[in-house]
């Protein structure tokens, strides 16, 4: 196992990582922007190390001054958490020329699904079901006209390079084609400096289903379940189930045996996730993140697996510690994102946290990073914590995440909690019944 791990993030994914590694007797390296230098990883870190000015381009992206940082302390591996570096391929090369363990899989896998349309001639190669499209990158007119009457309207249009719903349009007809072609590619160029796309066919109510895996890189690989992330707004994930209310055992069952099939051939090491829109009870393969993700909590909530260890034992060498036939699902659980965010109009709320209680009692997981008197900073992701609840089904779930948002306090700033508030009550939610647009829908419907 490691002796010094260097967190190349911030806010609480740096905090969840930090206490993965002292529960493992490893210590901790926290790195910092000037603005982050009261956060609660910093206080609670080993050592910490100021890496530049608060802007990400210039702290927590500027791989020189991370590398530096870990030959200051010596740290000889670095977990990225999710976002900035955890899935920048040149930043894992550069950590590996210099001896220091990158804690995720190789660069190789890092760019080959950093490339959606590489990505997808993977997962195909693979055995994994995909969505029908064109086969690589639509650089004219004529082209995407012709896929698009193969496949059939309506369309989308994606950045081969992209991410967080930026260089995607939908095409209704072939009239709207040509608008739809020439603005994703300018979305994509000036989002990601690749103004590369391809098409694909576009799914009127799908669900967003997703599958944790997580593979040792010689072979072997475990699927940990699906999580529902349906509820987005702005291609933006809001609130996270485990299991789905859409899929049954035996849906699960087979697109995680597909998938860890898939993986394990592919020689993958560490986390991962495979991301599928899911319709009509078929499931299309979108894209695969090879990192940590956001809501990573309620997989750990129904399987009792922590995933930090898995990603810290993988990366040693230690290997899995579990087969999938150990793997068991118990109960239910959801997670919601709680932003500093006006929950009407989503602007961004900055400023100091004047007052901060969160809830507890059975199945209650608070990931936070704040506290009373910090300050969020205007620099990064406005997220300020997130709430985990887990009962032994979904309608115990349901009843303690109404209690649990109730309790939770957050003053001097404008949060999210009054949507969650808002969603609890809504039958819809109530009985899982809703796809990818159906967040859109509702605050569209409701007057400002």
């Amino acid at each position: 196992m490691f002796q010094k791990v260097l967190i190349a993030n911030r806010g609480e994914i740096a905090l969840r990582v930090l206490r993965a590694c002292k529960e493992l007797g490893i210590a901790t390296v926290a790195v910092h922007s000037t603005a982050d230098e009261s956060a609660m990883h910093v206080r609670l870190a080993d050592e910490s190390v100021c890496i530049g000015p608060p802007p990400s381009r210039d702290s927590y992206l500027n791989i020189h001054q991370i590398v530096a940082a870990c030959e200051i302390t010596g740290a000889d591996a670095v977990h990225p958490g999710y976002g900035f570096l955890s899935e920048n391929a040149k930043f894992a090369d550069i950590l590996d020329a210099h001896g220091i363990t990158f804690i995720g899989p190789r660069a190789e896998h890092i760019r080959v699904m950093g490339d959606k349309i590489e990505a997808k001639r993977t997962a195909k190669r693979l055995g994994i079901p995909v969505v029908p499209g064109s086969e690589g990158g639509v650089t004219n007119d004529a082209d995407a006209a012709r896929i698009a009457g193969d496949i059939g309207f309506p369309v989308i249009i994606k950045a081969s390079a992209g991410g967080g719903g930026r260089g995607m349009k939908v095409a209704r007809t072939k009239e709207d084609l040509p608008i739809a072609l020439a603005t994703a590619r300018a979305e994509a160029g000036a989002a990601f400096g690749d103004d590369a796309v391809y098409i694909e066919k576009y799914l009127e109510k799908p669900r967003h289903i997703e599958v944790q895996v997580v593979g040792d890189g010689a072979g072997n690989a475990v699927h940990l379940g699906e999580r529902d992330c349906s509820l987005q707004r702005r291609h933006q994930k809001v609130w996270e189930e485990a299991n789905s209310p859409a899929l049954n055992a035996e849906q699960r069952e087979r697109i995680g045996g597909i998938v860890a099939k898939a993986v394990g051939d592919l020689g993958y090491s560490g986390a991962g996730t495979v991301e599928f829109l899911y319709e009509d009870g078929e499931f299309y393969f979108i894209e695969m993140n090879t990192r940590l993700q956001v809501e990573h909590p309620v997989t750990e909530a129904i399987t009792g697996i922590d995933l930090v260890h898995e990603q810290l034992r993988v990366a040693s060498g230690a290997g899995l510690s579990v087969r999938q036939q150990d793997i068991s699902f118990s109960g239910h659980a959801i997670e919601c994102r709680i932003n500093a965010e006006d929950p009407r109009t989503f602007v961004p709320s900055p400023g100091t946290i004047t007052h901060y209680h969160t809830p507890g009692g059975l199945g209650i997981r608070v990931d936070s990073g704040v506290y009373a008197g910090y300050r969020i900073p205007p620099y990064y992701d406005s997220l300020i914590g997130k709430l985990i609840v887990h009962g032994r089904n979904r309608v115990e779930c349901m009843m303690r995440l109404r209690r649990a948002l109730d309790e939770f306090v957050v003053d001097g700033i404008r949060s999210t909690l009054p949507l969650f508030r808002d969603l609890v009550e809504n039958p819809d939610i109530a009985n899982g019944d809703y796809d990818i647009h159906w967040l859109e829908k509702h605050l569209a419907a409701k007057p400002v």
